[in-house]
């Protein structure tokens, strides 16, 4: 049954999800309407929501002239979209498929950025230079099995000063059953030691079908999340919960202005998203 918990090493959970990152490329290629970027002025939705969180605490009130890396990029969207906001941006990924989609985009665009395939948790051993801002959003970290080892990457990328920023999804949303009629805790909101196990062939946007299923994910309570973090050396600088999401959860979410949201019953019952701006000293 999808979201079990199992037990699964490091190394054989990430092929998984790699291969199955990999069956995503094409069907968000097509998904993701890569043609409104041919517009100059165009950002994605999820950086264009970042950047008004984020503003306040950049250096001028934004991204221009900042060294910024991207952890968890895939097709690349908003990368470009942080780099049209001022950036000089580079990607991470693990996924090959993915970084040539966002190197190609880019080119298609005529925008400098580097990509680098690594794992998210080897990042400062692949990635050269150090950066301003280091920043990740929307579906990251569930896939991560090991916090710690990612906020030490997070404070090695970083200069003295830097910024990280993350908004994702809620801990408490992911606990949910998404096919339940009515808010309805199903899945394990703290940490178990375990993977969940999923088997879909569909992803978040996009008709197509994928060929590896399975993948697995960790769940991360807040305390977790921001422990690893302040244990890493940084410091807590805004923290933000909102109510709605870039993609739509459940099929009894309703569309609002920037993605989607719970009836309007359920609104204020339950957060969707977390923000956390960290900084280091």
């Amino acid at each position: 049954m999808n979201g079990n918990n199992v037990d699964i090493d490091w190394e054989s959970a990430r092929l998984a999800n790699q291969e199955n990152w990999e069956d995503r490329v094409p069907v968000h290629e097509e998904a993701y309407g890569l043609d409104a970027f041919d517009d100059p002025a165009h950002l994605s939705d999820v950086v264009r929501d970042d950047l008004d969180a984020m503003k306040s605490f950049l250096p001028s009130g934004s991204l221009f002239g900042l060294d910024l890396c991207h952890l968890q990029c895939h097709i690349g969207t908003d990368t470009v979209s942080l780099a049209r906001a001022g950036a000089t941006v580079t990607g991470v990924d693990f996924s090959p498929s993915a970084l040539r989609a966002a190197d190609q985009l880019a080119a298609r665009l005529g925008i400098d950025a580097t990509w680098v395939e690594t794992d998210v948790l080897d990042a400062r051993a692949a990635v050269d230079g150090d950066f301003d801002v280091v920043y990740t959003s929307i579906g990251t970290i569930t896939w991560l099995s090991d916090l710690n080892r990612w906020a030490a990457q997070i404070v090695a990328l970083l200069r003295p000063g830097g910024m990280f920023f993350i908004r994702d999804g809620h801990p408490a949303l992911y606990a949910l059953d998404e096919n339940a009629v009515e808010l309805t805790t199903r899945y394990s909101y703290f940490a178990t030691g375990h993977a969940q196990q999923w088997d879909d062939d569909s992803t978040y946007v996009g008709e197509g079908r994928l060929a590896h299923t399975r993948t697995y994910e960790w769940p991360h309570p807040l305390s977790e999340i921001l422990g690893a973090l302040l244990r890493a050396g940084l410091r807590l600088i805004h923290f933000d919960e909102g109510r709605t999401l870039p993609w739509r959860f459940s099929d009894r979410m309703v569309e609002v202005p920037g993605g989607y949201a719970w009836p309007d019953a359920e609104r204020d019952k339950l957060p969707c998203t977390y923000t956390i701006i960290a900084r280091r000293d």
